[in-house]
C-alpha cells in the first residue's frame, strides 16, 4: 500500500506543477534566427577613428512582430565593433565589423546576437594609376615647355615620381556606419523574450 500511496503523490504533484510549467512556456516568446530587426544607429562608427570592442547603439525604427508577440519601435540594440581594419597607404583595403549582442524592449534587457554588418572599401588601383599617370603628364608637359624634347622626358619622370609619391603618401578610402544611418540587422540565433 505504501508504494500505492507513493505514486499517488507522485502524480498529485506532476499534475500540480504542469499548469505552471505551460503557463511559463505561454510566457515566453521566440523570435527566430533570421528575424530582420530594422535598425537606425545612435552611434556611428568608422575604420579610421573606431577600435575593435567599441560599443555600438542603435534603435528598432519599427515594430517587429512573430505571431503574437511585438518588439516595439524604439527598442534598443548595444554591441560592439567586432573588428576594423584602416585603409593603408599603399595595399590594404579598410573595413569594418558590428555586431549587436542585447536588446532591451519593455524595461527588460535580454541577451542576443546578431549577424554581423560587415563592409569593406573598394579597391583604389584606378585612382592610383591616374594620379601617376596625370603626375607624368603634368611633368612631361611642363619640361617640354622649359627644355624641349629632352626637357619632355625629364619632366615625365620628375612627374610620374611626384605621382607615385601622392599615392604612397594618400590612404585609401574608409568605411563607415554614421549616427543616423538606416540598416537592417538579422538574428544569428532565437531570441526568447518572456
Amino acid at each position: 500500500m505504501a508504494g500505492m500511496e507513493r505514486h499517488l503523490l507522485a502524480v498529485s504533484l506532476a499534475v500540480l506543477f504542469l499548469p505552471s510549467a505551460r503557463a511559463a512556456d505561454a510566457a515566453t516568446h521566440t523570435f527566430p534566427a533570421g528575424t530582420v530587426l530594422p535598425v537606425t544607429f545612435e552611434t556611428g562608427v568608422s575604420s579610421a577613428t573606431s577600435r575593435a570592442e567599441e560599443k555600438v547603439l542603435a534603435r528598432l525604427r519599427e515594430d517587429v512582430k512573430v505571431g503574437s508577440r511585438t518588439l516595439p519601435a524604439g527598442s534598443e540594440l548595444r554591441g560592439h565593433v567586432v573588428s576594423v581594419r584602416r585603409s593603408g597607404k599603399v595595399s590594404g583595403r579598410a573595413s569594418l565589423s558590428v555586431s549587436f549582442t542585447q536588446l532591451t524592449a519593455g524595461g527588460k534587457t535580454y541577451p542576443m546576437l546578431s549577424n554581423r554588418i560587415s563592409l569593406l572599401a573598394p579597391t583604389t588601383h584606378g585612382r592610383d594609376a591616374e594620379m601617376i599617370g596625370g603626375g607624368v603628364g603634368a611633368g612631361a608637359l611642363v619640361g617640354a615647355v622649359l627644355d624641349g624634347k629632352e626637357g619632355a622626358a625629364k619632366g615625365a619622370a620628375v612627374g610620374g615620381a611626384a605621382g607615385t609619391g601622392t599615392v604612397l603618401a594618400t590612404r585609401g578610402k574608409e568605411v563607415a556606419i554614421p549616427a543616423g544611418s538606416r540598416w537592417r540587422v538579422r538574428l544569428a540565433r532565437p531570441l526568447l523574450l518572456d
